[in-house]
């Protein structure tokens, strides 16, 4: 069944209408698939969470978009940084940015990158494991160290963390005492609520298992200065999501409820929320096909899986798609795929996206929110294709 939208500017929810003339006249002429992040909007993102929690120390996560002008920006705004590899660190360091605003997040790392980023003067490391925090002694000795928590799953992360990450509190609890017969600096506890999560509850139910750490660690004389709230803010994609005041109400909230008085320095670990917005990728639709065995057209574009769109595995981020200059035509349900030869190249088959009837090859199409984990994500030459290009747009 077809439809008509109503609303003849469907961007709304994602970009101003000026500025996304702008964007889409600053790609006019380039071949696609290509990304464009508008810088001017990374820098009212970070505001907005900043604003939010105007206490709490920003450690942007390098990983979630590593682009030069993106990182030289936030740190004139005064971020910090979130770093999970040498390479990272290198990155920044040729940048000019201080080592001091670096921490090393990652919690699974060799040795050797540990006596690398120490030598490099980086003083912050996280950690989840006896093997890891043994070789942060070593290597990295009198440091600062947050221990990072595993949670339960819940909540309504699109993207969530796995049991890869964390430790359970006995075993935390354990670690920290570890680290001080180690000579260690324990400095805080670390969670992470899932990526792209939904439920602002779930910063509440983390903060309470950390308040019983931290107290119980209290009884030993061994007092955290740290709460490392890691990331998880989210992205406008399809589904709604509250706004980034809410979630600075709530995290201040239960902050008072279960550790009163305490002082403690707060870090955030954004990615997909600073980022994420600030991009539209746009790609060409290369084929419109009709199977005998699918009621549903087919829709090949030149960006897949493997070209940046990789968070579509299990079809969990869902990203809003347009298709430039027919947003308010007709439309009917389609397969979108991408283009190269692999079969786990689809990105959405199980929900159904609406496309115009009218679809043709060549049609543009504007994928919105899509600064954050793309290019990062895309291979290098799968099929041949090179990554993902990015175009930055500055003012």
């Amino acid at each position: 069944m077809s439809r008509k939208s109503e609303n003849t500017y469907p961007y709304q929810r994602y970009i101003k209408e000026a500025r996304l003339k702008e964007l889409c006249d600053f790609a006019k002429n380039k071949e696609t698939p290509f990304l464009v992040i508008d810088l001017s909007h990374v820098a009212e993102l970070y505001d907005a969470l900043q604003k939010s929690l105007p206490s709490a120390r920003i450690y942007y996560a390098v990983k979630a978009n590593p682009e030069n002008d993106v990182v030289k920006l936030l740190n004139t705004k005064g971020s910090h940084f979130d770093v999970a590899s040498r390479y990272e660190i290198d990155q920044l360091l040729k940048l000019r940015i201080p080592v001091s605003k670096m921490s090393y997040g990652n919690t699974i790392k060799k040795g050797k990158d540990v006596a690398y980023a120490y030598k490099k003067g980086i003083r912050y490391f996280a950690t989840d494991a006896l093997s890891d925090l043994q070789n942060i002694a070593k290597y990295a000795p009198g440091s600062q160290v947050t221990f990072r928590l595993l949670l339960p799953e819940g909540g309504q992360a699109d993207w969530p963390l796995s049991r890869k990450f964390g430790a359970d509190s006995e075993m935390v609890y354990e670690l920290v005492r570890e680290s001080v017969k180690l000579g260690l600096v324990p400095f805080a506890l670390s969670f992470h609520v899932g990526s792209q999560q939904r439920d602002i509850a779930e910063w509440d139910r983390a903060l309470a298992l950390c308040k019983d750490l931290f107290f119980r660690l209290k009884k030993e004389n061994i007092i955290l200065r740290g709460l490392n709230m890691g990331g998880g803010f989210p992205s406008t994609y399809i589904q709604s999501i509250p706004e980034t005041k809410e979630y600075g109400q709530q995290i201040k909230s239960s902050i008072r409820k279960y550790f009163g008085k305490e002082k403690f320095d707060i870090i955030l670990e954004p990615g997909r929320s600073i980022a994420g917005d600030a991009g539209i990728l746009f790609t060409d639709v290369v084929l419109v096909s009709q199977k005998s065995h699918d009621t549903a057209r087919w829709v090949y574009l030149d960006v897949g899986k493997f070209g940046g769109l990789i968070e579509t595995l299990d079809e969990s981020i869902k990203y809003p798609f347009f298709v430039l200059g027919k947003e308010n035509e007709e439309t009917s349900p389609v397969v979108l795929a991408g283009p190269t030869c692999d079969s786990m190249d689809i990105l959405y088959e199980k929900n159904l996206y609406e496309m115009p009837t009218s679809l043709k090859e060549g049609d543009r199409v504007l994928v919105m929110s899509t600064g954050a984990y793309t290019a990062s994500y895309s291979s290098v030459n799968f099929n041949g294709i090179p990554p993902l290009k990015v175009y930055i747009l500055k003012k």
